[in-house]
């Protein structure tokens, strides 16, 4: 009795742990994943599931280039595109909440560009107005053809999104520590947060697990660049996992003190009906049960992504496509996983 007791259990043991082993979590729409590549030629999405402010499920979904049959694995690479600029966000806040950065301190006591350096309102220039869109400046210095930067309003007086704003932020952080950014950003949240493949420049390591981008078309056309120099507003080289890691964080207040947090979430200036912005941070209002939004997309030739956090009920969502018909994947993602992501979708359009 005893000796078909113990091997009773040790099956038991064998056949569970094998089990346990290949059970994997679904997501409730994950039938429905294959269908919205192919229909809008979209090579690869990955999603990550953040409940009760962590890291629920992660998965990748599709292949790394549109015309081979591997793939894509868990741990694939993405250009997350402006879903830098969070990272560079909560870089900077994490100083100031240190004590060691000031968010209305003027820029110019570490950095003036020499493009505007004549120009009085350079004075004016707060990480504030940088975090919230309100520099004044246009997205990039060569929008307009001059590749001269300028002012095309006055900082702090309304709403304007920029790049050059973050890279004005980072010369100016970067001259102050003599690091950095992507330094700064290892010693206060890659390396705290365990995000192991995360990168503001090329790594050479990653060529076998990196998303190629991919055009309208669902072509391989574009050129794979990465970038060489450390950019604050884009570019950022991640996986699913680790930008899921972050977002978690920053539902959990990312370290912050409870004033510089609340400060972060509460708008600083009008975007349009329904949105607002806060300091690195789309706020999106009135959603169902009193809830808002923290959301940052991200748009480069081959990629679309996107980050929603609702910090009432501790629920996010980072998703992450390689190609220029990415937001079609998205949206649907977006819908399926969120009560309330028919309304983010429909006030964000």
């Amino acid at each position: 009795m005893k000796k078909q007791f113990l091997l009773r259990l040790a099956m038991c043991v064998f056949v569970c742990s094998v089990n346990a082993q290949n059970t994997e979590v679904k997501f409730s729409y994950e039938d429905k994943i294959a269908s919205w590549l192919s229909e809008s030629l979209v090579p690869a999405v990955g999603i990550g599931i953040i409940e009760n402010g962590e890291l629920k499920h992660t998965k990748v979904f599709g292949k790394l280039k549109a015309d081979t049959d591997s793939p894509a694995p868990e741990n694939t690479v993405f250009n997350v595109a402006s879903l830098t600029k969070p990272v560079t966000a909560m870089v900077t806040l994490k100083l100031v909440s240190a004590g060691k950065w000031n968010l209305d301190e003027p820029l110019s006591t570490y950095w003036i560009d020499p493009d505007i350096k004549r120009d009085p309102r350079h004075a004016k220039l707060t990480t504030r107005f940088v975090l919230s869109h309100q520099t004044g400046f246009p997205n990039w210095r060569w929008d307009d053809g001059s590749n001269m930067l300028s002012f095309k309003f006055d900082p702090g007086s309304q709403y304007g999104y920029s790049g050059e704003g973050f890279e004005y932020l980072r010369k100016a952080i970067e001259k102050k520590f003599g690091n950095s950014l992507e330094e700064l950003a290892s010693v206060y949240l890659f390396r705290p947060l365990s995000m192991n493949s995360t990168w503001f420049t090329r790594n050479t390591s990653i060529a076998s697990r990196f998303a190629h981008w991919h055009d309208k078309a669902g072509k391989n056309t574009y050129e794979t660049k990465m970038r060489t120099d450390v950019s604050a507003a884009d570019d950022l080289m991640t996986t699913i996992e680790d930008y899921a890691k972050f977002a978690a964080d920053v539902l959990k207040g990312g370290g912050l003190s409870h004033g510089l947090f609340a400060d972060m979430v509460r708008p600083q200036v009008h975007v349009k009906n329904h949105i607002e912005y806060g300091l690195g941070w789309l706020i999106v209002n009135d959603l169902p049960n009193d809830e808002y939004a923290l959301v940052h997309t991200g748009s480069d030739v081959g990629v679309r992504t996107a980050v929603i956090l609702l910090p009432k009920s501790l629920r996010g969502i980072v998703v992450m496509t390689n190609s220029d018909r990415g937001m079609e994947v998205i949206r649907n993602v977006v819908i399926e996983s969120l009560v309330e992501g028919s309304h983010i979708v429909s006030y964000m359009q």
